[in-house]
């Protein structure tokens, strides 16, 4: 595989505001070098509403509509639209939402948008639950999971809704996993993604350090961990059909990426082994639709 030269510019300046060791602002940083300046980012409410700064100052170095929490696709297939009108077929249009902004309460105008292939990259910011306004469980939450609507004594129950399921199902042109643990990785994905017309979707996992109740120094070995352990395999979707997946060599128990979460510290033994049979499942799953 060609190798992936990370670009010098930089369209994350200082002065955000978000967290210590917070994976989403990495995954930012990383996510503006591949698409380049001339790009127009619309963001649903969520951190990322929050982290730029205040208005009139940002620390993000392209033009960014904010909208509503609904409206992710809606808004991005109409800044695509006006763009087109004017004749500007250059610019790349790019959503970056939450995972509430994508598994949950967007979903609709993501779908119609999908449906419909609207030219657009929309990267779903996924950190396993509301984290900006307070830890609450989304349908991206794991299970077992902690959050502040999942209390100890009654965590979340079932496994993680299959987003890139859904997507795939769409036939959508392209749809891909990525993390911040393998950057070129996810350089070479977006990079991949600019160079396709219609709906283009991209699940990027990203520790929260207060969320996931871990040490901010660990984001990277956590989001490591997580594809190592199965938990967040790297793959690829072509056209809903075609499947690229990316084998790990060093693959280690779901126990290695649990134990160093706070939001899992609970959990008996007898959790870890139900966890463990339900990557084991999904992984088949997933094999079993590469294999068609």
């Amino acid at each position: 595989m060609k190798k992936i030269e990370v670009p010098d510019t930089e369209n994350l300046g200082h002065g955000h505001l978000a967290c210590a060791g917070c994976g989403a602002a990495v995954s930012m940083r990383f996510t503006l070098k591949a698409l380049g300046e001339k790009t127009v980012m619309v963001i649903p409410a969520s951190c990322w509403s929050i982290i730029p700064g205040f208005w009139p100052y940002s620390s993000v170095r392209i033009p960014i509509v904010h909208a509503g929490f609904v409206t992710g696709g809606a808004t991005a297939s109409g800044v695509r639209a006006a763009l087109d009108i004017r004749g500007d077929h250059e610019a790349v249009v790019a959503v970056w939402a939450g995972d509430g902004g994508t598994f949950d309460i967007g979903l609709q105008a993501l779908s119609g948008a999908a449906e419909r292939n609207e030219d657009f990259i929309y990267i779903c910011n996924d950190n396993e639950g509301y984290m900006n306004t307070g830890t609450q469980q989304s349908s991206a939450t794991p299970m077992f999971a902690w959050t502040t609507t999942t209390p100890v004594m009654r965590p979340k129950e079932n496994p993680k809704k299959d987003i890139m399921a859904i997507m795939a199902d769409h036939y959508i042109p392209y749809a891909a996993t990525a993390t911040i643990a393998y950057p070129e990785d996810l350089l070479r994905k977006i990079e991949k993604a600019k160079r396709i017309r219609g709906t283009r979707f991209i699940h990027l996992l990203s520790p929260c350090p207060p969320g996931w109740r871990i040490p901010s120094e660990l984001t990277i070995k956590i989001s490591r961990l997580a594809v190592r352990s199965r938990v967040f395999p790297l793959y690829e979707v072509e056209n809903g059909t075609s499947y690229t997946i990316q084998k790990e060599s060093h693959v280690v128990p779901i126990k290695e990426y649990l134990k160093l979460q706070g939001r899992f510290s609970h959990m008996t033994d007898s959790d870890m082994e139900v966890a463990q049979k339900n990557v084991e499942r999904t992984w088949e799953r997933l094999i079993k639709r590469a294999r068609g």
